[in-house]
């Protein structure tokens, strides 16, 4: 509808009129407000009472006053948007899921769900009577039972908007393949101002209408956040419009607050809406033409609180910041509140919605979708039902071959780049990588020889001399690692496979979406059995800490998998394969898992190869294990052990082992390598964890361990702090030092250089310091000699940088 029928001024130029197939009819008008009345009877029922649900007794309510039951705001419109999206699949049997994005929504979520039966078939303690509603308003945001948000538990729930700003990159990688769907967004205006909601409006410029279905973002414009305006709801509708307009869409407005004029409103503009994306589906797919449409949204302006009461104790309720939380919650202790929430609950008239026993009127429960097509029972919201296997090629065929060890370099994850372009080919509807910008700088690039970059923005001529970009591209490039990541999840949750890679550093862009996505997979695999497992999601980070000579200290930040130990064991990995062959191992091993969060942590730049194949899966197969090439120890007990995790901790560890192998020939030395970092946790704490046993047989007690680690020092003691003689581990990893640095340099500024491990070893051995205190003075030599190359020179000296392993 337009701004000036609205009463907000003249209507701006190209401004959408609302039309469609019609007005409703008085009765579809009564039954539909009849239907969205039962709504938001529940929602009110379930954040206010945990008994009488029928109000047929004196009310029980819940003690609300000192803690949040869930947000009464938003609940009305999401129901709202809910009945009118139902009314369209019924009539064009549509296949159509929901999202909603506004926080503690879940009373406009959960009603709807409970009243189209999919709740109860669930849950079948929660039936569709008296007594199954009142168990389904108790257990709402109560001490061992569901959340406020829509949580993994919500039937048709597929994103939990717990934390703001993901449902809309959320809803666009739930479409992307998935050519009949339709994907209702609802975008919190509050979440509007998040940085990850800002991005996402782009992805419209990555949806391809003829192999793609279509997203409908529904802003909710109700103009408050927990205790300020929104700022959307605050400029003015032509300025509204224009930005909506410049993102590239096609807004329609409905507006008001009277029930009977709205569902008049949202029915016909709704129709219009899906009668467009039909539209220009089929135009698309008939010339196979997949140009960049502008496709409809929805700015839907109602007042927060909707049907609410208006005011208490003097201060104005609906549509107002006061409405936001619970309106008004010291109901057991305060006689008229406790009154107005008895009138709040009998103005919409249960007794017209309800039969004595507490079922829906049959003329109500008509109104519904019927099985799959319930957005609350939609494969799609439970994808783990659709997940098909990936079509994996043999990952031996991409392994670099390895003669003498130690001395064959090569880039690591290009291999990994073949072996993905190669499951992309085999996959074409179900597999996708994202990335910001870096395919090719992560050395993927071999990717491009099956599929371009998803680009449905103008093109140029240049673009064809190397640009890559495609309209059916699958490639994913954005440089917003908060859009990409959302769009794998939405992806991966509806039944599809890929892989997100980004710089190491830059993974903390999306510290929160892991903690997010994690929370889910943890909640949807141990306590929701009714929820199919999904593929992983498999995260490469490279370009790593080490190799960052010419970007500095901006650039050198290991410290993302600090964060992943702190989740759930059962739904995380961290991998550190040494070379290219470790890599495709984990690789394909994190392709294959289902319901995990697994991390690669794989560096772009050459480095030299210490595993054949076979070797490769036999070490990956055990997580961790003893390298006899670099070891002294075998048939006698260990003086030390040089242990080592990462790429570059693995290569100067090694270097160490050469120098001492050769000056200390006496020493008895242990080397362990670590792949699965999870190996040095207590199999108590991780299911990829070690036994007491284990981890004695490669950690001898007493003996002292000199830990090689890519990371910060501290993760490996939290992680390996179940170990005997724990005061003997000595850990060597990155210290917050360096910028602009030569790789030895930066190594030898966080003392993680090969003669910082022998100075270590030197005086962690009893005994060793005084036979080999000349050795000691030569290491810390070099260490001043390398320094000043480093600063004379601009590069390492050609003995350490083009270093092998002397075998």
């Amino acid at each position: 509808m337009s701004a000036r029928e609205h009463g907000q001024g003249p209507s701006a130029p190209g401004r959408e009129q609302t039309r469609g197939g019609g007005p409703l009819t008085a009765r579809e008008v009564e039954l539909m407000n009849a239907y969205w009345r039962a709504c938001n009877y529940l929602a009110v029922g379930m954040i206010y009472l945990q008994d009488n649900p029928l109000l047929q007794r004196p009310l029980v309510p819940k003690d609300v006053k000192h803690r949040l039951l869930g947000h009464w705001g938003a609940s009305p419109a999401l129901s709202f948007t809910w009945v009118h999206l139902n009314r369209l699949i019924v009539e064009q049997n549509l296949d159509v899921i929901f999202v909603a994005g506004p926080g503690h929504g879940a009373p406009g979520v959960l009603g709807p769900a409970y009243l189209e039966g999919t709740y109860s078939e669930v849950y079948p303690d929660k039936s569709m009577d008296a007594e199954g509603m009142r168990k389904f308003f108790k257990q709402f945001s109560f001490p061992g039972h569901i959340g406020s948000h829509v949580t993994p538990e919500t039937p048709g729930s597929i994103h939990e908007g717990g934390e703001l700003g993901y449902s809309l990159s959320h809803a666009y990688g739930m479409a992307f393949d998935n050519p009949d769907l339709i994907v209702a967004c609802v975008v919190g205006d509050g979440e509007a101002e998040t940085g990850p909601l800002a991005t996402a409006w782009h992805s419209n410029k990555f949806l391809n209408p003829v192999r793609d279905g279509a997203v409908l973002p529904i802003l909710n414009l109700n103009g408050y956040k927990i205790a300020n305006p929104t700022i959307l709801s605050r400029i003015s509708p032509e300025e509204l419009e224009a930005l909506f307009v410049g993102y590239g869409y096609k807004p329609y407005f409905v507006e008001g607050s009277d029930p009977a004029q709205m569902h008049q409103k949202m029915a016909q503009t709704l129709e219009q809406a899906v009668e467009e994306i039909r539209a220009l589906q089929k135009t698309a797919r008939l010339t196979d033409t997949p140009t960049r449409p502008r496709w409809p949204m929805i700015i839907l302006r109602s007042p927060k609180g909707w049907t609410g009461p208006k005011e208490l104790d003097g201060h104005k309720l609906e549509g107002t910041w006061r409405s936001h939380q619970v309106p008004f919650g010291d109901v057991r202790g305060n006689p008229a509140h406790l009154k107005a929430l008895e009138d709040w609950m009998r103005s919409y008239r249960p007794e017209e919605l309800f039969d004595a026993e507490g079922r829906l009127m049959p003329e109500l429960r008509s109104l519904a979708p019927k099985g799959a097509r319930r957005m609350s029972a939609n494969p799609h919201a439970n994808g783990g039902l659709l997940r098909k296997a990936l079509r994996l090629p043999d990952f031996r065929d991409y392994a670099v071959k390895v003669g003498s060890r130690g001395t064959t370099l090569h880039e690591n994850t290009k291999p990994l780049g073949e072996f993905l372009r190669d499951i992309m080919r085999d996959n074409p509807t179900s597999f996708r990588v994202f990335g910001p910008d870096e395919t090719a700088s992560n050395r993927l690039q071999a990717l491009y020889e099956v599929s371009g970059k998803t680009w449905m923005a103008n093109l140029v001529p240049e673009d064809a001399d190397g640009g890559y970009l495609a309209r059916d591209g699958r490639v994913m490039e954005m440089l917003s690692e908060h859009t990409l990541l959302g769009w794998l999840e939405g992806y991966l949750l509806t039944g599809r496979h890929g892989l997100f890679h980004t710089y190491e550093a830059f993974a903390h862009v999306v510290d929160s979406m892991f903690n997010q996505h994690a929370k889910w997979l943890d909640i949807s695999k141990n306590h929701v059995k009714w929820r199919a497992p999904v593929a992983s999601e498999n995260i490469l980070l490279s370009s790593t800490v080490w190799r960052q000579d010419h970007n500095g200290f901006s650039h050198q930040d290991p410290g993302f998998i600090d964060l992943v130990t702190n989740k759930s064991g059962s739904v995380t990995r961290i991998y550190l394969p040494p070379d290219a062959n470790t890599l495709l191992v984990v690789a394909d091993q994190c392709l294959r898992s289902t319901d995990c969060v697994n991390v690669i942590v794989a560096d772009k730049q050459k480095h030299l190869q210490f595993t054949s194949i076979d070797e490769a899966v036999a070490h990956c197969a055990k997580g961790f294990g003893i390298w006899k090439r670099a070891s002294t120890d075998e048939d006698a007990e260990p003086d030390v052990i040089m242990a080592c995790c990462g790429d570059v901790a693995t290569q100067e560890a090694l270097a160490a082992a050469s120098i001492l192998r050769a000056r200390a020939p006496n020493l008895k030395l242990r080397f362990v390598n670590i792949v699965d970092l999870f190996k040095l946790q207590s199999s108590t704490d991780h299911p990829h964890g070690s036994t007491q046993r284990e981890l004695q047989s490669l950690f001898p007690p007493g003996k002292p361990i000199i830990f090689s680690f890519h990371g910060y020092a501290s993760l490996i003691h939290k992680l390996a702090y179940r170990f005997i003689d724990h005061e003997n581990l000595h850990v060597h990893g990155y210290r917050e030092k360096g910028n602009i640095n030569t790789p030895f340099e930066l190594a030898i500024l966080n003392e993680t250089s090969r003669y910082h491990l022998v100075i270590d070893v030197i005086d962690r051995v009893p005994g060793l310091s005084a036979k080999a205190g000349h050795l000691k003075e030569e290491m810390k030599n070099a260490i001043l000699d390398n320094l000043a190359y480093a600063h004379e020179h601009g590069r390492d000296r050609p003995e350490i940088a083009d270093w092998t392993w002397p075998d």
